[in-house]
């Protein structure tokens, strides 16, 4: 299974630009890949205007990338800032190939350090979806520091773990040294994919990265806007678990 991870600089706050810019970078892709992912907030950045750039699920930033998944014939998953019933949720949308959504989920643990807490409501459930043959468990940024949403995921027996983030330099060990853990813990693949450049807050060097079940890094870019592609192997994940079946093994107190 072919996996592009799109690390960008978003110009801040500013839809429009970002979609000429991720178009510019979408159609470098010459290979057929069966899923493209791309960072928290892909739009607008890591912003607390929540209530200024909120859209609808089918919104915007939907009708964007449905037009990249159809034109491209791959799977997307994005990051949007989604408003239901008057609550605003740092959310991810699943679209297939074909232009329909699948799945989204939302945020569970907003990011109470930068007031994101404040400014969006929190997810109320993991989620799982499914694009060919693989499941895979959906998180967002700082869920990364909470291993018991992963381990609902590793229960689950899904076969990949993917992390979209906006995750700044000064922590970025704890980014990649969590994405290996729960690459481990679990026996999946574990793809994260975060931003590089700067907002009026933080810097950003990216490091979107991928992990095999053994935890062996496949796939690390740091500090360029690029679409990374990167190959997965499901049978990888069973062979692992059947080695070393681990997971029979948890007991949740």
């Amino acid at each position: 299974m072919k996996i592009g991870l799109v690390q960008y600089n978003p110009v801040w706050e500013d839809k429009e630009a970002n979609k000429d810019k991720l178009l510019l970078m979408v159609n470098q892709i010459t290979k057929n890949v069966d899923l493209i992912i791309f960072p928290e907030m892909t739009l607008t950045g890591f912003t607390m205007k929540s209530s200024l750039f909120a859209e609808s699920i089918d919104g915007e930033s939907f009708q964007f990338f449905k037009t990249i998944s159809q034109k491209l014939n791959s799977d997307i998953i994005a990051g949007v800032i989604e408003i239901q019933e008057e609550k605003i949720f740092n959310s991810l949308i699943h679209i297939s190939r074909s232009g329909v959504l699948i799945n989204k989920y939302s945020k569970i643990h907003p990011f109470s350090f930068s007031g994101e807490d404040k400014k969006f409501a929190k997810g109320d459930a993991p989620r799982t979806t499914i694009v060919n043959d693989c499941k895979i468990g959906l998180s967002i940024c700082y869920d990364l520091r909470f291993p018991e949403l992963y381990r609902f995921y590793g229960k689950e027996k899904v076969h990949l773990i993917i992390n979209i983030a906006n995750w700044p330099i000064p922590r970025i060990e704890h980014w990649r040294t969590l994405l290996k853990a729960r690459a481990i813990e679990n026996q999946c693949y574990v793809i994260g994919v975060n931003r590089v450049g700067t907002d009026p807050k933080n810097q950003y060097n990216g490091f979107s990265s991928v992990f095999d079940p053994m935890g062996e890094e496949i796939v690390s870019l740091e500090n360029e806007e690029k679409v990374v592609i990167a190959e997965i192997e499901l049978e990888k994940v069973d062979q692992v678990r059947n080695k070393f079946p681990f997971l029979n093994d948890i007991s949740l107190i």
